[in-house]
């Protein structure tokens, strides 16, 4: 096992200004939401899940960088404060960035891509040899504006891949020195962020509807599917996970963050788009049969979600992680029953994540 790192290592907390960045993230995320409601299908998910990708690489870059130094002066303020700019861009042209709009998310990507290059070689001149990757990316996706057909999918696939690849071909070179509470507080903060776009959705998903017995059980309902997901997610997890990456040396914390956060996430976060698109749909429906688009968003997302929890876990190290496996089956059984009625499917879900939370925690009573 590794020797803890040093006692001197420097901790702090989440600033305001991080927590405004990932407010401007999470809208994005409500608007890959909606494309996924447009387009409740394999082809939605497939845009959804491209846009997401790329964007979460960059995301994970900006969280990477704010770790390795606090963002007090007010110079690397404005700058962030300018890649906020970039990614308000982006989910402002996300709903059309594949219908001739890619133009626009492109230009919003290369401003994210040079104000992280930018802050990211004041403090390490080594990181200009994976730039050009991060640059060539935008440049794919400001070229979809202008193409169509396949040419599209094969320029954003390049956009998602060259970045992620640059970093195995050619080493960024060094060390970098992440801290634990601050890698562990700035996901979790953003996984929580992004359940409330699934409450949010229960909102949407009720509008224009007039408040009775029947609308207040279904979105009391809604929002019990969601705090269910919070339950599996967060109450005490989070302090080991912070426990487990303090305990690793330097080289071994980077590639649990690496594999744990970014990679281990990706299902994690499309799986809650892909159940609050399911939610949105549903809400309105509740005690209807639903559509199969909807009924496997529902399942579907949180079975992605469950699995790639256990994928994050057993990376940490933190278990407990056996049943959810199982329980993402359970839930991926529960399709048919959108088709009998919405309320029955969405009940089974939420027995399912309530009997795997008690299996788990029965031995330690």
């Amino acid at each position: 096992m590794s020797n803890p790192p040093p006692s001197t290592e420097e901790e702090y907390g989440v600033t305001t200004l991080e927590l405004f960045f990932d407010l401007v993230f999470v809208f994005v995320i409500t608007q890959l939401t909606s494309v996924l409601v447009a387009e409740l299908s394999l082809l939605g998910l497939l845009r959804v899940t491209l846009m997401f990708v790329a964007l979460w690489w960059m995301y994970s870059g900006y969280a990477w960088l704010t770790n390795t130094r606090t963002p007090v002066a007010a110079g690397h303020r404005l700058l962030l404060l300018v890649g906020m700019g970039g990614f308000l861009l982006v989910a402002l042209a996300t709903p059309h960035a594949f219908d001739g709009g890619g133009a626009w998310w492109g230009v919003g990507y290369l401003i994210v891509v040079l104000v992280h290059g930018g802050l990211y070689l004041q403090f390490t001149p080594k990181f200009i040899r994976v730039l050009p990757a991060n640059l060539i990316a935008a440049g794919c996706v400001i070229a979809t504006g202008f193409v169509d057909g396949a040419l599209v999918y094969v320029l954003w696939a390049l956009a998602v891949f060259i970045p992620i690849a640059m970093p195995y071909i050619v080493p960024p070179g060094g060390r970098f020195l992440l801290q634990a509470s601050h890698i562990v507080e700035r996901h979790g903060l953003l996984v929580l962020i992004t359940f409330g776009e699934s409450v949010v959705a229960i909102g949407i998903g009720v509008a224009g509807q007039d408040l009775d017995l029947e609308l207040a059980q279904a979105a009391l309902l809604g929002l019990a599917l969601v705090a269910a997901l919070w339950w599996t997610y967060f109450a005490g997890d989070d302090e080991r996970t912070e426990r487990a990456l303090a305990m690793a040396d330097s080289g071994r914390r980077t590639q649990m963050v690496m594999y744990g956060y970014f990679y281990a996430h990706i299902p994690i976060l499309i799986g809650v788009i892909a159940m609050a698109a399911g939610i949105k749909k549903a809400m309105g429906h509740m005690y209807e049969s639903l559509h199969a688009g909807p009924s496997v968003a529902l399942a579907g997302g949180l079975a992605l979600y469950l699995l790639g929890d256990v994928w994050f876990r057993r990376i940490m190290g933190i278990g407990p992680s056996a049943t959810r496996p199982a329980a993402a089956a359970l839930a991926l059984a529960t399709i048919p029953l959108g088709a009998v009625v919405a309320e029955l499917q969405v009940v089974v879900l939420v027995a399912i994540l309530a009997g795997a939370l008690v299996l788990e925690r029965r031995p330690a009573e």
